[in-house]
């Protein structure tokens, strides 16, 4: 057997085929979970005796793993096929918690060479570490599927494919935005979505206004730093802050998005303090956390509002600078179109 992509996963149900034993596992828990449901609703037929024929065992419990495979090789009852679903599978790096382990080998080889054609059967790893020997057995003897975090570009399209399921529209900003402020954590996204389109009715229409309104910023740019260093005007420091958050997988737009929104909020606080206001109410409105009230708002004090205008456009003239290509395609020029801005931006 071979491994899949997700993607290929994806397909291989479209089509209506099933392999006989699976194994999903990666830190993308909520995919991974949602995959296991899927492959057992795929399994069955309408009209089919379900509960007669999904077992699941959780190999937490001693003896389970023997008694997974025994239900395995029984014959579906009114149905075409059994699922046997195997949880809690763990073979860690150090070996002190696994639960599948080199005792298993014999028991596990001969079933995965031999499964039982009538069952579909599930193993979902919490870890499945890929040097041990037993992880190595697991992902070549099975149809083996690795959840990694999904990237900005698969989350945007996740997120709006959930919001056209609710029957609620999102313009690109916002979706950037909520993506922006939430991170990779799919459930996460799934639950803000629901929230959201439960808010946004009547009009069933979500804005950045309403994202800010109800949405937690779990994803600041490692607590202001890149906009601190910025506004400071340290081109080293914030290029360094730049490329680690590049190489950890955002999209340039995603950055400009984030980027864009701090720069509002200083703007917000600037304007703020010119007519008076005390520090209680900036945070209050703002929603600073108070963690961080004292560095944003010492920049905001230090800042020109001027200056804070113009990098806002700045900021708008690059965003469409990568949307039409005009200053080089592909990822690798979005990239650069970034860079230069920073560039520029810490020297001003």
């Amino acid at each position: 057997m071979a491994s899949l992509k997700r993607e290929d996963l994806r397909n291989q149900l479209r089509r209506h085929e099933l392999s006989p034993v699976y194994v999903l596992f990666g830190s993308e828990t909520h995919l991974r979970d949602l995959a296991a449901r899927t492959i057992a609703d795929r399994s069955f037929e309408a009209g089919e005796l379900r509960d007669f024929n999904e077992s699941e065992f959780s190999l937490g419990q001693e003896g389970s793993l023997q008694q997974a495979i025994a239900a395995a090789n029984q014959l579906p009852m009114m149905a075409k096929r059994r699922v046997v679903r195997v949880t809690d599978v763990r073979i860690t790096a150090g070996g002190q918690r696994d639960t599948i382990r080199e005792e298993h080998e014999a028991i596990l080889t001969s079933y995965f060479r031999d499964p039982n054609p009538s069952t579909v059967m599930i193993f979902v790893a919490d870890d499945l570490n890929g040097v041990r020997k037993m992880g190595k057995l697991m992902r070549a003897e099975t149809t083996a599927i690795e959840f990694e975090p999904l990237a900005d570009g698969e989350l945007y399209r996740w997120a709006s494919d959930k919001f056209r399921d609710s029957k609620t529209t999102i313009d690109e900003p916002a979706l950037r935005h909520l993506v922006a402020m939430v991170g990779n954590d799919v459930a996460r996204i799934e639950n803000e979505v629901a929230k959201l389109s439960t808010a946004a009715l009547p009009e069933s229409r979500v804005t950045i206004e309403l994202i800010d309104a109800l949405v937690p910023n779990s994803r600041e740019l490692t607590n202001f730093e890149l906009t601190d260093n910025l506004v400071a005007g340290n081109k080293k420091k914030a290029l360094m802050v730049l490329k680690k958050i590049l190489d950890d997988g955002a999209e340039p737009l995603m950055i400009l998005g984030l980027i864009s929104y701090n720069y509002r909020r200083l703007l917000m606080a600037k304007e703020m303090m010119d007519r008076g206001a005390d520090r209680g109410d900036i945070s209050r409105i703002l929603k600073l956390r108070y963690n961080d009230q004292a560095d944003f708002l010492a920049t905001a004090r230090r800042t020109e509002i001027a200056k804070l205008k113009h990098v806002l456009d700045r900021l708008a003239q690059t965003d469409l600078a990568i949307k039409t290509s005009s200053g080089g395609g592909g990822p690798q020029g979005s990239r650069m179109q970034i860079e230069m801005l920073v560039c520029e931006l810490a020297v001003n």
